[in-house]
Protein backbone atom coordinates (compact mmCIF):
# COMPACT_ATOMS: atom_id res chain seq x y z
CA UNK A 1 0.00 0.00 0.00
CA UNK A 2 1.52 3.36 -1.00
CA UNK A 3 2.55 5.52 1.92
CA UNK A 4 2.07 2.83 4.55
CA UNK A 5 4.46 2.19 7.40
CA UNK A 6 4.79 -0.27 10.26
CA UNK A 7 3.40 0.39 13.73
CA UNK A 8 6.91 1.17 15.00
CA UNK A 9 7.01 4.29 12.81
CA UNK A 10 3.58 5.65 13.82
CA UNK A 11 4.25 8.64 16.02
CA UNK A 12 2.02 8.75 19.12
CA UNK A 13 -0.84 11.25 19.31
CA UNK A 14 0.78 13.30 22.05
CA UNK A 15 -0.19 16.90 22.70
CA UNK A 16 -3.07 18.86 21.23
CA UNK A 17 -4.67 18.63 17.79
CA UNK A 18 -6.19 21.69 16.14
CA UNK A 19 -9.07 21.16 13.72
CA UNK A 20 -9.72 24.27 11.64
CA UNK A 21 -12.75 24.41 9.36
CA UNK A 22 -13.13 26.82 6.47
CA UNK A 23 -16.81 27.48 7.15
CA UNK A 24 -18.56 27.87 10.51
CA UNK A 25 -22.08 27.04 9.37
CA UNK A 26 -24.43 24.13 9.97
CA UNK A 27 -21.94 21.29 9.48
CA UNK A 28 -19.02 22.83 11.39
CA UNK A 29 -21.08 23.99 14.37
CA UNK A 30 -22.90 20.65 14.60
CA UNK A 31 -19.53 18.90 14.57
CA UNK A 32 -18.01 21.20 17.20
CA UNK A 33 -21.07 21.14 19.46
CA UNK A 34 -21.28 17.36 19.19
CA UNK A 35 -17.66 16.78 20.16
CA UNK A 36 -17.99 19.11 23.14
CA UNK A 37 -21.24 17.37 24.15
CA UNK A 38 -19.48 14.00 24.02
CA UNK A 39 -16.52 15.37 26.00
CA UNK A 40 -18.93 16.45 28.74
CA UNK A 41 -20.73 13.11 28.76
CA UNK A 42 -23.97 14.63 27.46
CA UNK A 43 -24.21 12.49 24.30
CA UNK A 44 -22.63 9.59 22.42
CA UNK A 45 -20.55 9.92 19.21
CA UNK A 46 -23.08 8.04 17.07
CA UNK A 47 -21.99 7.73 13.45
CA UNK A 48 -18.26 7.93 14.16
CA UNK A 49 -16.10 4.91 13.27
CA UNK A 50 -13.14 6.32 15.18
CA UNK A 51 -15.17 6.45 18.39
CA UNK A 52 -17.66 3.56 18.19
CA UNK A 53 -16.55 0.97 15.61
CA UNK A 54 -14.56 -2.17 16.32
CA UNK A 55 -12.00 -3.83 14.05
CA UNK A 56 -11.49 -7.56 13.73
CA UNK A 57 -7.90 -8.79 14.02
CA UNK A 58 -6.72 -12.21 12.90
CA UNK A 59 -9.07 -15.13 12.24
CA UNK A 60 -12.66 -15.32 13.44
CA UNK A 61 -11.90 -17.81 16.17
CA UNK A 62 -9.36 -15.54 17.83
CA UNK A 63 -12.13 -13.17 18.99
CA UNK A 64 -9.91 -10.10 18.82
CA UNK A 65 -12.18 -7.13 18.07
CA UNK A 66 -10.91 -3.99 19.81
CA UNK A 67 -12.39 -0.57 19.26
CA UNK A 68 -10.57 1.22 16.44
CA UNK A 69 -9.59 4.00 18.85
CA UNK A 70 -7.98 1.38 21.13
CA UNK A 71 -6.16 -0.29 18.23
CA UNK A 72 -4.58 2.72 16.48
CA UNK A 73 -3.13 5.81 18.21
CA UNK A 74 -5.76 8.44 17.49
CA UNK A 75 -5.95 11.88 19.07
CA UNK A 76 -8.21 11.88 22.12
CA UNK A 77 -11.32 14.07 21.95
CA UNK A 78 -10.17 15.96 25.03
CA UNK A 79 -7.05 17.09 23.13
CA UNK A 80 -8.93 18.71 20.22
CA UNK A 81 -9.00 22.50 19.81
CA UNK A 82 -11.39 24.07 17.30
CA UNK A 83 -10.91 26.98 14.92
CA UNK A 84 -12.63 28.29 11.80
CA UNK A 85 -12.68 30.82 9.01
CA UNK A 86 -16.00 32.22 7.82
CA UNK A 87 -17.13 35.25 5.79
CA UNK A 88 -19.96 35.73 8.32
CA UNK A 89 -18.59 36.93 11.70
CA UNK A 90 -21.03 35.01 13.93
CA UNK A 91 -19.48 32.99 16.76
CA UNK A 92 -20.20 29.23 16.85
CA UNK A 93 -23.17 29.60 19.23
CA UNK A 94 -24.86 32.26 17.08
CA UNK A 95 -24.10 30.33 13.90
CA UNK A 96 -25.46 27.09 15.37
CA UNK A 97 -28.60 28.86 16.56
CA UNK A 98 -29.19 30.33 13.11
CA UNK A 99 -28.50 27.01 11.39
CA UNK A 100 -31.31 25.42 13.38
CA UNK A 101 -29.85 21.92 13.35
CA UNK A 102 -29.44 21.47 17.10
CA UNK A 103 -32.19 22.31 19.56
CA UNK A 104 -31.83 24.79 22.36
CA UNK A 105 -31.61 22.11 25.07
CA UNK A 106 -28.47 20.76 23.34
CA UNK A 107 -26.87 24.17 22.74
CA UNK A 108 -27.46 25.91 26.07
CA UNK A 109 -25.33 23.58 28.26
CA UNK A 110 -22.33 24.29 26.02
CA UNK A 111 -23.21 27.89 25.08
CA UNK A 112 -20.18 29.50 26.74
CA UNK A 113 -17.82 27.12 24.94
CA UNK A 114 -19.45 27.76 21.55
CA UNK A 115 -19.45 31.54 22.08
CA UNK A 116 -15.67 31.40 22.59
CA UNK A 117 -15.15 30.13 19.03
CA UNK A 118 -15.08 33.09 16.68
CA UNK A 119 -14.20 32.74 12.98
CA UNK A 120 -11.09 34.24 11.49
CA UNK A 121 -11.69 36.44 8.40
CA UNK A 122 -12.18 34.22 5.39
CA UNK A 123 -10.79 34.21 1.88
CA UNK A 124 -14.07 34.69 0.06
CA UNK A 125 -15.29 35.99 -3.29
CA UNK A 126 -18.96 36.32 -4.09
CA UNK A 127 -18.43 35.16 -7.69
CA UNK A 128 -17.60 31.65 -6.42
CA UNK A 129 -20.56 31.39 -4.02
CA UNK A 130 -23.16 33.82 -5.30
CA UNK A 131 -25.86 33.35 -2.66
CA UNK A 132 -23.77 34.39 0.36
CA UNK A 133 -22.79 37.94 1.27
CA UNK A 134 -19.70 38.10 3.49
CA UNK A 135 -18.34 40.90 5.66
CA UNK A 136 -15.65 38.99 7.59
CA UNK A 137 -13.36 38.78 4.58
CA UNK A 138 -9.62 39.12 3.95
CA UNK A 139 -8.20 41.58 1.45
CA UNK A 140 -5.00 41.32 -0.54
CA UNK A 141 -3.49 42.43 -3.83
CA UNK A 142 -3.21 38.91 -5.17
CA UNK A 143 -4.53 35.45 -4.41
CA UNK A 144 -0.99 34.54 -3.47
CA UNK A 145 -1.15 37.24 -0.79
CA UNK A 146 -4.41 35.77 0.50
CA UNK A 147 -2.92 32.27 0.63
CA UNK A 148 0.02 33.63 2.64
CA UNK A 149 -2.45 35.21 5.08
CA UNK A 150 -4.10 31.81 5.54
CA UNK A 151 -0.70 30.26 6.20
CA UNK A 152 -0.05 32.90 8.86
CA UNK A 153 -3.46 32.18 10.42
CA UNK A 154 -2.54 28.49 10.74
CA UNK A 155 0.81 29.36 12.35
CA UNK A 156 -0.78 31.86 14.74
CA UNK A 157 -3.60 29.48 15.69
CA UNK A 158 -1.08 26.73 16.38
CA UNK A 159 1.09 28.97 18.54
CA UNK A 160 -1.77 30.63 20.44
CA UNK A 161 -3.33 27.30 21.40
CA UNK A 162 -0.01 25.46 21.97
CA UNK A 163 -0.90 22.83 19.39
CA UNK A 164 1.31 19.97 18.28
CA UNK A 165 -0.57 19.32 15.03
CA UNK A 166 -3.33 20.78 12.85
CA UNK A 167 -5.83 19.40 10.31
CA UNK A 168 -7.98 21.52 7.96
CA UNK A 169 -11.42 20.22 6.96
CA UNK A 170 -13.45 22.25 4.43
CA UNK A 171 -17.01 22.66 5.78
CA UNK A 172 -17.96 25.68 3.69
CA UNK A 173 -20.39 26.04 0.80
CA UNK A 174 -20.17 24.57 -2.68
CA UNK A 175 -18.35 26.83 -5.12
CA UNK A 176 -19.22 27.27 -8.78
CA UNK A 177 -18.16 24.59 -11.24
CA UNK A 178 -14.57 24.96 -12.46
CA UNK A 179 -12.99 22.68 -15.04
CA UNK A 180 -9.38 21.64 -14.50
CA UNK A 181 -7.11 23.71 -16.76
CA UNK A 182 -3.45 24.52 -17.38
CA UNK A 183 -3.47 26.72 -14.26
CA UNK A 184 -3.90 23.55 -12.19
CA UNK A 185 -1.43 21.32 -14.04
CA UNK A 186 1.82 22.09 -12.23
CA UNK A 187 2.81 23.88 -9.06
CA UNK A 188 4.65 26.57 -11.05
CA UNK A 189 1.58 27.27 -13.18
CA UNK A 190 -0.66 27.26 -10.10
CA UNK A 191 1.49 29.78 -8.22
CA UNK A 192 1.75 31.96 -11.33
CA UNK A 193 -2.06 31.89 -11.65
CA UNK A 194 -2.42 32.89 -7.97
CA UNK A 195 -0.15 35.87 -8.53
CA UNK A 196 -2.14 36.85 -11.64
CA UNK A 197 -5.49 36.60 -9.77
CA UNK A 198 -6.65 34.02 -12.30
CA UNK A 199 -10.37 33.20 -11.98
CA UNK A 200 -9.53 29.49 -12.25
CA UNK A 201 -8.04 29.68 -8.74
CA UNK A 202 -10.98 29.45 -6.33
CA UNK A 203 -10.81 30.22 -2.59
CA UNK A 204 -10.98 26.53 -1.65
CA UNK A 205 -7.76 25.96 -3.62
CA UNK A 206 -6.06 28.70 -1.60
CA UNK A 207 -7.02 26.98 1.66
CA UNK A 208 -5.71 23.67 0.33
CA UNK A 209 -2.46 25.28 -0.82
CA UNK A 210 -1.98 27.07 2.51
CA UNK A 211 -2.62 23.91 4.53
CA UNK A 212 -0.22 21.78 2.48
CA UNK A 213 2.50 24.45 2.58
CA UNK A 214 2.19 24.40 6.38
CA UNK A 215 2.44 20.60 6.49
CA UNK A 216 -1.23 20.28 7.45
CA UNK A 217 -3.58 17.57 6.08
CA UNK A 218 -6.52 18.91 4.05
CA UNK A 219 -9.95 17.28 3.61
CA UNK A 220 -12.61 18.75 1.29
CA UNK A 221 -16.22 18.35 2.41
CA UNK A 222 -17.73 19.97 -0.70
CA UNK A 223 -17.59 19.03 -4.39
CA UNK A 224 -15.43 22.01 -5.40
CA UNK A 225 -12.31 21.50 -7.45
CA UNK A 226 -9.78 22.13 -4.69
CA UNK A 227 -7.02 19.74 -3.60
CA UNK A 228 -7.84 17.27 -6.40
CA UNK A 229 -5.68 18.97 -9.01
CA UNK A 230 -2.23 17.83 -10.24
CA UNK A 231 -0.46 20.90 -8.83
CA UNK A 232 -1.66 20.35 -5.27
CA UNK A 233 -1.31 16.57 -5.41
CA UNK A 234 2.31 17.18 -6.48
CA UNK A 235 2.76 19.65 -3.62
CA UNK A 236 1.26 17.23 -1.07
CA UNK A 237 3.67 14.51 -2.14
CA UNK A 238 6.64 16.87 -2.03
CA UNK A 239 5.70 18.21 1.41
CA UNK A 240 4.74 14.78 2.79
CA UNK A 241 1.16 15.85 3.54
CA UNK A 242 -1.93 13.62 3.64
CA UNK A 243 -4.85 14.68 1.43
CA UNK A 244 -8.07 12.88 0.50
CA UNK A 245 -11.24 13.19 -1.60
CA UNK A 246 -14.10 15.66 -1.78
CA UNK A 247 -17.78 16.02 -0.89
CA UNK A 248 -18.91 14.26 2.29
CA UNK A 249 -20.95 11.14 1.54
CA UNK A 250 -24.00 11.81 3.70
CA UNK A 251 -27.55 11.25 2.44
CA UNK A 252 -28.73 10.26 -1.00
CA UNK A 253 -25.32 9.38 -2.46
CA UNK A 254 -24.52 7.26 0.58
CA UNK A 255 -27.70 5.30 -0.17
CA UNK A 256 -26.54 4.87 -3.78
CA UNK A 257 -23.21 3.42 -2.66
CA UNK A 258 -25.14 0.92 -0.52
CA UNK A 259 -27.83 -0.09 -3.05
CA UNK A 260 -25.84 -0.05 -6.33
CA UNK A 261 -23.22 -2.56 -5.12
CA UNK A 262 -26.10 -4.82 -4.07
CA UNK A 263 -27.62 -4.71 -7.56
CA UNK A 264 -24.25 -5.40 -9.15
CA UNK A 265 -23.45 -8.22 -6.71
CA UNK A 266 -26.65 -10.00 -7.86
CA UNK A 267 -26.14 -9.08 -11.54
CA UNK A 268 -29.48 -7.27 -11.68
CA UNK A 269 -29.91 -4.68 -14.42
CA UNK A 270 -30.57 -0.95 -14.10
CA UNK A 271 -32.76 0.96 -16.54
CA UNK A 272 -32.83 4.24 -14.68
CA UNK A 273 -32.28 6.02 -11.36
CA UNK A 274 -34.13 9.26 -10.66
CA UNK A 275 -33.10 11.25 -7.58
CA UNK A 276 -34.51 14.45 -6.20
CA UNK A 277 -33.84 16.27 -2.93
CA UNK A 278 -35.44 19.13 -1.05
CA UNK A 279 -33.12 21.06 1.25
CA UNK A 280 -33.58 24.37 3.03
CA UNK A 281 -30.31 25.22 4.75
CA UNK A 282 -27.47 27.48 3.54
CA UNK A 283 -26.18 24.63 1.38
CA UNK A 284 -29.58 24.36 -0.29
CA UNK A 285 -29.62 28.10 -0.93
CA UNK A 286 -26.14 27.98 -2.46
CA UNK A 287 -27.07 24.99 -4.63
CA UNK A 288 -30.08 26.93 -5.92
CA UNK A 289 -27.51 28.76 -8.05
CA UNK A 290 -27.08 26.74 -11.29
CA UNK A 291 -23.30 27.21 -11.32
CA UNK A 292 -22.91 25.75 -7.83
CA UNK A 293 -25.43 22.98 -8.58
CA UNK A 294 -23.34 21.98 -11.60
CA UNK A 295 -20.43 21.25 -9.23
CA UNK A 296 -22.64 19.07 -7.00
CA UNK A 297 -24.28 17.35 -9.97
CA UNK A 298 -20.93 16.25 -11.40
CA UNK A 299 -20.02 14.76 -8.02
CA UNK A 300 -23.30 12.86 -7.68
CA UNK A 301 -23.52 11.57 -11.25
CA UNK A 302 -20.10 9.92 -11.22
CA UNK A 303 -20.97 7.46 -8.46
CA UNK A 304 -23.27 4.99 -10.25
CA UNK A 305 -21.22 4.74 -13.42
CA UNK A 306 -18.07 3.91 -11.47
CA UNK A 307 -19.76 1.27 -9.31
CA UNK A 308 -21.77 -0.44 -12.06
CA UNK A 309 -19.09 -0.40 -14.79
CA UNK A 310 -21.43 -0.36 -17.83
CA UNK A 311 -18.46 -0.84 -20.15
CA UNK A 312 -17.89 -4.26 -18.54
CA UNK A 313 -21.58 -5.17 -18.16
CA UNK A 314 -23.32 -3.54 -21.16
CA UNK A 315 -26.31 -5.94 -21.06
CA UNK A 316 -27.11 -4.77 -17.54
CA UNK A 317 -26.05 -1.14 -17.32
CA UNK A 318 -25.26 0.42 -20.69
CA UNK A 319 -27.23 3.60 -21.26
CA UNK A 320 -29.08 3.66 -17.93
CA UNK A 321 -30.78 6.97 -17.23
CA UNK A 322 -29.48 8.88 -14.20
CA UNK A 323 -31.21 12.12 -13.23
CA UNK A 324 -30.39 14.25 -10.17
CA UNK A 325 -32.39 17.26 -8.96
CA UNK A 326 -31.82 19.46 -5.90
CA UNK A 327 -34.57 21.87 -4.88
CA UNK A 328 -34.14 24.69 -2.38
CA UNK A 329 -37.11 24.60 -0.01
CA UNK A 330 -36.57 26.90 3.02
CA UNK A 331 -39.19 25.39 5.39
CA UNK A 332 -37.26 22.11 5.49
CA UNK A 333 -34.07 23.67 6.89
CA UNK A 334 -31.28 21.17 7.49
CA UNK A 335 -33.68 18.21 7.41
CA UNK A 336 -33.33 17.32 3.77
CA UNK A 337 -35.50 14.72 2.09
CA UNK A 338 -34.34 12.53 -0.75
CA UNK A 339 -36.60 10.53 -3.07
CA UNK A 340 -35.17 7.86 -5.33
CA UNK A 341 -37.04 5.92 -7.99
CA UNK A 342 -34.91 3.02 -9.21
CA UNK A 343 -36.04 1.04 -12.26
CA UNK A 344 -34.31 -2.33 -12.30
CA UNK A 345 -34.80 -5.54 -14.25
CA UNK A 346 -34.16 -9.20 -13.50
CA UNK A 347 -34.56 -12.70 -14.91
CA UNK A 348 -35.78 -12.69 -18.52
CA UNK A 349 -35.78 -8.89 -18.45
CA UNK A 350 -38.81 -8.47 -16.17
CA UNK A 351 -38.97 -4.96 -14.67
CA UNK A 352 -39.04 -4.15 -10.94
CA UNK A 353 -38.79 -0.94 -8.93
CA UNK A 354 -37.18 0.23 -5.72
CA UNK A 355 -38.48 3.37 -4.00
CA UNK A 356 -36.45 5.13 -1.32
CA UNK A 357 -37.66 8.05 0.76
CA UNK A 358 -34.84 9.15 3.05
CA UNK A 359 -35.73 11.84 5.56
CA UNK A 360 -32.28 12.66 6.85
CA UNK A 361 -30.49 15.46 8.65
CA UNK A 362 -27.61 16.71 6.55
CA UNK A 363 -25.35 18.05 9.28
CA UNK A 364 -26.12 15.21 11.70
CA UNK A 365 -24.76 12.77 9.10
CA UNK A 366 -21.83 15.02 8.15
CA UNK A 367 -20.55 15.88 11.66
CA UNK A 368 -19.09 12.44 12.51
CA UNK A 369 -17.49 12.35 9.05
CA UNK A 370 -15.63 15.59 9.88
CA UNK A 371 -14.40 14.03 13.12
CA UNK A 372 -13.28 10.76 11.53
CA UNK A 373 -11.54 12.43 8.61
CA UNK A 374 -9.68 14.80 10.92
CA UNK A 375 -8.53 12.01 13.25
CA UNK A 376 -7.62 9.57 10.47
CA UNK A 377 -5.82 12.28 8.47
CA UNK A 378 -3.82 13.17 11.56
CA UNK A 379 -3.01 9.46 11.99
CA UNK A 380 -1.87 9.25 8.36
CA UNK A 381 0.32 12.31 8.81
CA UNK A 382 1.95 10.87 11.95
CA UNK A 383 2.52 7.61 10.07
CA UNK A 384 4.40 9.21 7.19
CA UNK A 385 1.59 8.50 4.70
CA UNK A 386 1.82 11.31 2.17
CA UNK A 387 -0.34 12.35 -0.76
CA UNK A 388 -3.72 10.84 -1.65
CA UNK A 389 -5.17 8.61 1.07
CA UNK A 390 -7.36 6.22 -0.91
CA UNK A 391 -8.36 4.37 2.28
CA UNK A 392 -10.42 7.43 3.29
CA UNK A 393 -12.63 7.09 0.18
CA UNK A 394 -15.27 5.62 2.50
CA UNK A 395 -16.25 9.17 3.52
CA UNK A 396 -16.50 10.87 0.12
CA UNK A 397 -18.89 11.15 -2.82
CA UNK A 398 -15.88 11.91 -5.01
CA UNK A 399 -12.93 9.89 -3.76
CA UNK A 400 -9.46 10.36 -5.21
CA UNK A 401 -7.17 7.75 -6.71
CA UNK A 402 -3.48 7.78 -5.86
CA UNK A 403 -2.86 6.52 -9.39
CA UNK A 404 -4.31 9.01 -11.91
CA UNK A 405 -4.82 6.33 -14.58
CA UNK A 406 -7.05 4.29 -12.25
CA UNK A 407 -10.64 5.20 -11.40
CA UNK A 408 -11.34 5.73 -7.69
CA UNK A 409 -13.36 3.10 -5.82
CA UNK A 410 -16.99 4.02 -5.02
CA UNK A 411 -18.35 0.74 -3.62
CA UNK A 412 -18.97 1.45 0.08
CA UNK A 413 -18.14 -2.08 1.17
CA UNK A 414 -14.87 -2.25 -0.75
CA UNK A 415 -14.04 1.17 0.70
CA UNK A 416 -14.75 -0.09 4.23
CA UNK A 417 -12.53 -3.15 3.68
CA UNK A 418 -9.75 -0.91 2.36
CA UNK A 419 -10.04 1.42 5.36
CA UNK A 420 -9.84 -1.37 7.94
CA UNK A 421 -7.10 -3.29 6.12
CA UNK A 422 -5.04 -0.10 5.97
CA UNK A 423 -5.36 0.25 9.75
CA UNK A 424 -4.41 -3.41 10.21
CA UNK A 425 -1.35 -3.07 7.99
CA UNK A 426 -0.35 0.16 9.69
CA UNK A 427 -0.25 -1.63 13.05
CA UNK A 428 1.50 -4.77 11.79
CA UNK A 429 -1.59 -7.01 11.59
CA UNK A 430 -2.53 -9.20 8.62
CA UNK A 431 -5.26 -7.96 6.24
CA UNK A 432 -8.55 -9.83 6.62
CA UNK A 433 -9.48 -11.65 3.40
CA UNK A 434 -12.00 -14.20 4.78
CA UNK A 435 -10.02 -16.99 3.07
CA UNK A 436 -8.98 -19.89 5.38
CA UNK A 437 -11.10 -18.24 8.08
CA UNK A 438 -11.95 -21.30 10.19
CA UNK A 439 -9.10 -21.25 12.68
Amino acid sequence: MPGSSSSSSVRPATGRLGIITPGLGAVATTFIAGVESVRRGLSKPVGSLTQMATIRLGKRGENRTPLIKEFVPLADLKDIVFGAWDPIPDDAYTAASKAGVLEKHDLEPIADFLKSIKPMPAVFENKYVTRIKGTNVKTGKTKRDLAEQLRQDIRDFKAKNKLDRVVVVWCASTEIYIKPGPQHATLAQFEKAMEANDEAIAPSMLYAYAAIMEGVPFCNGAPNLAVDIPALIQLANEKGVAISGKDFKTGQTWMKTVIAPGLKARMLGLAGWYSTIILGNRDGEVLDDPASFKTKEESKLSVLHTILQPEKYPELYKGFSHVVRINYYPPRGDNKEGWDNIDIFGWMGYPMQIKVNFLCRDSILAAPIVLDLALFSDLAQRSGMKGVQEWLSFYYKSPMSATPSLAPEHDLFIQQTKLKNTLRELMGEEPVTHVDDQA
